[in-house]
């Protein structure tokens, strides 16, 4: 599959750490230019260093997914950089531990306003670039089997995350006259920092009481009967962004080891 990245310019959001970061490595080992966005400047500065250090082509900028200027000063830098614009992962998102009557307007807004928005904006923009350019590119979605399922404890974030499934679909009609595939991917518990904040949540809220509970037990309905890492999704992640998914859009790719069965 490293031939069918070579040399694609690919923008990924929240790329500073976690599964937007794996997902930075694998491409660029692969041969793509990679611009690791995020909102921590310093975070995404060390990412872009280190893929360049081990023999990558990467940038950093910093962005604020949910500011459309910031979006299109972003990939404005990466056309100015690299010349053109191929596959844009709007990967960014946040989330919320929240028993269901205790959500507040002002959760629902916050984790609206990144998750959706900033899909909304992402995928508006890349596909402005693309179209101008011609010759199509790849727009993927960062969903979740909260995109599928809804969680008592988190049903802010399904919301969102339902929103990114539904934005992807219509995208998708929307931009195949200009061959733009748009598609998305759904990760299951992936074990990176947002778990670690997650977990201290659950222990806030009287929900558990050791470290790593949280996580162990919202794991019990993994088929694989393991919670993921990020190296896990990059198989699907780099797959989408490559021409071997010419043929596929509006679809959302579940990367979960088999928690949501669709």
């Amino acid at each position: 599959m490293s031939g069918q990245v070579a040399g694609k310019v690919v923008i990924i959001t929240g790329a500073g750490r976690g599964i937007g970061a794996a997902i930075a490595w694998d491409l660029a080992e692969k041969g793509a230019r990679v611009v690791i966005a995020d909102l921590d400047e310093a975070t995404a500065k060390k990412t872009a260093s280190q893929i360049s250090s081990n023999g990558g082509s990467a940038i950093s900028v910093r962005v604020d997914v949910s500011s459309r200027k910031d979006v299109q000063a972003l990939i404005g830098q990466t056309v100015s950089h690299f010349g053109r614009l191929d596959v844009m992962f709007n990967n960014a998102g946040i989330s919320q531990t929240c028993p269901f009557l205790e959500v507040t307007e002002e959760d629902f807004d916050r984790i609206m306003t990144i998750n959706g928005r900033g899909v909304l904006i992402g995928t508006q923009e890349a596909a402005k670039q693309m179209i101008a350019q011609g010759g199509g590119g790849k727009i993927i979605n960062t969903a979740s089997i909260a995109g599928k399922q809804g969680y008592p404890l988190f049903a802010h974030y399904c919301a969102s995350k339902f929103a990114v499934v539904a934005i992807t679909q219509a995208a998708a009609r929307a931009l195949a006259e200009h061959r733009i595939s748009v598609n998305c991917f759904g990760p299951g518990v992936v074990k990176t920092e947002l778990w670690e904040q997650l977990d201290r949540e659950f222990i806030l809220h009287g929900l558990t009481e050791e470290p790593q509970q949280a996580i162990n037990d919202f794991s019990q309905s993994i088929l694989l009967g393991r919670v993921s890492v990020p190296k896990d999704i990059v198989g699907v992640t780099t797959f989408l962004a490559s021409d071997a998914s010419d043929y596929v859009t509006g679809q959302t790719v579940m990367v979960d080891g088999g928690m949501v069965l669709i």
